[in-house]
């Protein structure tokens, strides 16, 4: 069975993963999994080139199928901020909760036609076929206050306008079925099935 190292050392992050590539008939390893202990500075200016410094590492390291993601949240009011920074929004220190209070702070008062925002995950597949990239988006508001305690990041204060709940309010397989990391992940799947065969 081949292996997929996954670059990432989010628990929450790789578990979403495993979940959506059930099935694809690859081991799904985590860095820490294999052995991979290195920091890997993640200084592209776009999620994509972000993904790829990830995936391009770990590959050279190992020489398996990688696959990393770099996703974030873009805020319209703030310039679409955090946006490539929202994983140190606070520095690399802060607690999840700490960054989304913060983020409620800056939007506070802000109008509701005002709070649109989108979760952005671009995700790379690097293997000895080459490097492919795919993009998920998940468009939304922020909520006016955190709500919901299924997931992580800055998903309790991520409002999904069609189900009228927050991410962190949704089961998981509804939030699979819409999230930006689970639309990128089916394409995903798909190369990952192509890479297996």
């Amino acid at each position: 069975m081949k292996r997929i190292i996954v670059a990432t050392r989010n628990r929450g992050k790789l578990k979403e993963i495993r979940e959506l590539l059930e099935g694809c008939g690859c081991k799904i390893l985590s860095m820490d999994e294999a052995g991979i202990h290195e920091d890997i500075a993640e200084n592209g200016l776009t999620f994509e080139e972000n993904a790829l410094i990830k995936a391009r590492a770990i590959r050279r390291i190992t020489g398996d199928i990688v696959l990393a993601d770099d996703s974030g949240l873009e805020i319209d009011f703030l310039n679409n901020a955090p946006g490539i920074y929202t994983a140190r929004f606070l520095g690399k220190d802060a607690r999840d909760e700490d960054r989304w209070n913060a983020i409620l702070k800056l939007m506070d008062g802000v109008p509701e036609q005002y709070r649109g925002a989108r979760f952005v995950c671009c995700a790379a597949v690097v293997s000895e076929d080459g490097e492919k990239t795919v993009t998920g988006v998940l468009e939304g508001r922020i909520a006016n206050e955190a709500a919901g305690s299924n997931g992580f990041g800055y998903d309790p204060i991520f409002l999904v306008p069609e189900y009228g709940r927050t991410l962190a309010q949704l089961d998981s397989d509804t939030k699979n079925s819409i999230s930006h990391r689970g639309r990128a992940f089916r394409k995903v799947a798909e190369l990952i099935k192509e890479l297996a065969d």
